[in-house]
């Protein structure tokens, strides 16, 4: 697969991420911890399907515990610590701090081997969170030192998704049908810890339903698998950069299905995150000494 096709591989995940909020929405009165379990059973299978009908299940075998480990924790650690995030301070602010993955993308994989970190980049990246943060804090709200704790483990949260896709760099030998083990894992987790914490809410309309079922072929499933394929053999920069699509086009359908209004705000920040991706893209045209692996 050339560089060029893994990197707009991985924008598909971007894409599907974009459809989070509206399905999370959707998804209503599940808990969390419980969502996450039956989505990511839903993602689990996807790749398990994915790998029979290609005949390469037996690429999963010999999958040694650091990757298992590392993978879990990816998945799982971002998810819990987003959900814990979002309880223990506000919203807005929390999802702002978090969101800072795609920025962290860029920076730490100027520390890659092949890679070359500009100042085109670091332009791009920061005017990508400036539209991200124009859509996602919104109407900016002071919060005591009791939303500190929340703050700190959104900024956690962002360090390990940031951590789990530079890393998977340098895993490319590790198959990408090793997703479905990662997300089986987490809806492992995931159910269990939903036991601990959570009450059992079960969906209370076909909608319900369909919104579960679809965050796990899409968002929650197969948006794991192309991410996996775009960061290992794709332009990672370019693909940290583009993130900040994600949270611009979730809002664009919130407006679309009538659950936000379209606002200057919403306007300005499409201009700055187009900018952002095109001062990337400029940036990473560059030749480059990367040879992507076979066997995807």
């Amino acid at each position: 697969m050339s560089r060029t096709r893994a990197t707009f591989t991985g924008f598909v995940a971007v894409l599907l991420w974009s459809l989070l909020a509206l399905l999370t929405v959707g998804s209503a009165p599940v808990p969390p911890l419980q969502l996450g379990a039956m989505s990511f059973t839903l993602g689990a299978a996807i790749g398990l399907i994915w790998a029979v009908l290609r005949g390469s299940t037996g690429r999963l075998r010999g999958l040694g515990w650091p990757v298992w480990a590392f993978g879990t924790a990816g998945l799982f650690g971002y998810h819990a610590l987003y959900f814990a995030a979002l309880r223990l301070a506000p919203p807005a602010q929390a999802g702002l701090i978090a969101y800072l993955w795609p920025l962290l993308i860029v920076l730490l994989s100027g520390l890659l081997p092949g890679e070359r970190l500009s100042a085109r980049h670091l332009a791009g990246a920061g005017l990508g969170f400036a539209g991200a943060a124009l859509i996602i804090l919104g109407e900016v709200q002071n919060a005591g030192a009791t939303a500190l704790p929340g703050y700190a483990l959104a900024l956690a949260c962002a360090l390990v998704w940031a951590g789990y896709s530079v890393i998977s760099r340098r895993l490319e030998a590790v198959p990408t049908e090793s997703v479905a083990i990662f997300c089986l894992t987490t809806a492992l987790l995931s159910a269990l810890a939903h036991l601990a914490f959570e009450q059992t809410v079960w969906p209370g309309s076909w909608r319900g339903w369909a919104s579960i079922v679809a965050l796990g072929l899409g968002p929650v499933g197969i948006a794991f698998y192309v991410w996996d394929i775009g960061v290992k053999r794709g332009d990672i920069q370019l693909l940290g950069v583009a993130s900040y699509a994600a949270p611009l086009l979730s809002t664009l359908l919130l407006v679309c299905a009538g659950l936000a209004a379209p606002t200057l705000r919403l306007a300005l920040a499409a201009a700055l995150i187009a900018g952002g991706a095109a001062l990337a893209g400029w940036a990473s045209t560059r030749p480059t000494k990367f040879t992507p692996r076979s066997g995807v």
